[in-house]
């Protein structure tokens, strides 16, 4: 009963989850790279005057750089939808993982990958044309029938008809 209680743990994380990682990461090691040592020996006479105003400088310097390349990112992800992007790529790989046919691959040669696409869709197709053609030919074949057996019938009312004629002269 314990493990419906807690929240769902994915097997692997999301492709937006993934991306947020990323670009933390990529915050982490900016960061690192521009370490106060780095930014002090930079601004050397600077920092020997005012060491307590430098530190101020770059934390607030590292600060607005975050927020910078934050806000960026997110503009990114909100102009390219890279949200519903993302979910909709999981989605299709989740699905994806139940086909037991790989998936289409171009050869590299577009006429066989066009007659590898094509060849399947035309023979489905004349099958179809073929099934039509039997149903067609089946109807017409018994339209052809009821119009033999019907100048049958005309034939024979013609002999009675004339029968009848003669036996009334």
């Amino acid at each position: 009963a314990g493990d419906e209680d807690g929240p769902s743990v994915q097997a692997t994380p999301g492709r937006a989850e993934v991306f947020a990682t990323v670009v933390d990461t990529f915050l982490e090691k900016l960061v690192a790279a521009g370490s106060y040592q780095k930014f002090a020996n930079c601004y050397r006479c600077f920092y020997k005057l005012q060491p307590e105003v430098t530190r101020s400088i770059y934390d607030q310097f590292i600060s607005q750089l975050q927020t910078s390349v934050k806000d960026e990112i997110q503009e990114v992800k909100n102009e390219g939808n890279l949200e519903l992007l993302f979910n909709s790529l999981d989605k299709m790989v989740e699905e994806a993982k139940n086909q037991e046919e790989p998936a289409w691959r171009p050869s590299g040669i577009p006429e066989e990958d066009i007659r590898s696409a094509m060849v399947p869709y035309l023979l489905k197709h004349r099958s179809y044309l073929r099934k039509i053609l039997k149903e067609k030919e089946e109807e017409n074949r018994k339209v052809a029938e009821s119009v033999l057996a019907g100048r049958d019938r005309i034939g024979e009312l013609q002999q009675l008809i004339q029968a009848r004629k003669h036996a009334w002269q």
